[in-house]
């Protein structure tokens, strides 16, 4: 497998299993208002993950899109391990995805300058809609922050407990380091000096206190997960396997 066909696979398991995620959220919105958004999230999240899919099936040569989605066990995916962790209540919700948010800004924001094309292009539209996810993210993360000395406190367990998985966002191996070194990728590695900047800013805005850099969890890009994603695959690719020739 080449390395762009890596690198590509690993953004589209991020966007799935994190739209996979929010779909749960479906019909459990805390208003009409907000189960419509989330909803909406779930959906450009699918979105990103069909294109970078398509891209890597052409890659691959022998796997279709739905292939690589639907067919492949919980050691052949390679999604950060932030985007699996269970919703739990709004408010954990709302911690995971501004932390995933404000990192997907960023990258993309620098992969939208790809060398390659397709991935440049594909950047380019996801990024509009990260835009729009990071808003969402933050001005609720401020809001529940700076509400109601429950909502701060749910809002602060979750992010002291979801933080020891931010620190594999910014790692870098060899597949990293050579898109990075062919004008290809992301060098996440500087990503982290903007991504605390904008971290910072806005866990002030929320009266949060920002966790301290302890043990991280490590080892998506090996396969390596948490005990929460084979469940939500066998949930996901449920139909897929059990009717291996129907035609949607």
């Amino acid at each position: 497998m080449s390395n762009l066909f890596k690198y590509t696979l690993r953004i589209a398991d991020s966007s799935l299993v994190l739209g996979q995620r929010m779909s749960e959220w479906c019909s459990k919105g805390p208003t009409l208002e907000e189960d419509i958004a989330l909803s909406n999230i779930a959906l450009d999240l699918f979105g990103q993950a069909n294109g970078f899919y398509e891209y890597a099936a052409e890659l691959d040569g022998s796997r279709s899109k739905d292939d690589l989605a639907f067919k492949r066990n919980e050691r052949e995916f390679f999604n950060h391990q932030l985007s699996e962790q269970e919703n739990g209540n709004f408010g954990t919700t709302t911690v995971r995805n501004f932390l995933h948010d404000a990192f997907n800004f960023l990258f993309y924001t620098e992969l939208a300058s790809s060398k390659d094309e397709i991935l440049a292009a594909l950047a380019a539209k996801s990024l509009k809609e990260v835009k729009y996810h990071l808003r969402h993210s933050s001005n609720w993360l401020i809001r529940l922050g700076d509400g109601t000395n429950e909502s701060n406190l749910k809002v602060q367990e979750a992010l002291d407990f979801l933080w020891q998985y931010t620190g594999e966002l910014f790692e870098m191996d060899e597949v990293d380091n050579d898109m990075l070194d062919n004008g290809l990728g992301v060098d996440n590695i500087q990503l982290k000096i903007k991504w605390d900047e904008l971290i910072n800013n806005t866990l002030k805005k929320a009266k949060l206190k920002r966790p301290i850099d302890g043990y991280m969890a490590t080892g998506s890009r090996k396969g390596i997960h948490t005990e929460y994603l084979g469940f939500l695959l066998a949930e996901m690719q449920f139909l897929p396997r059990a009717y291996p020739d129907a035609k949607w």
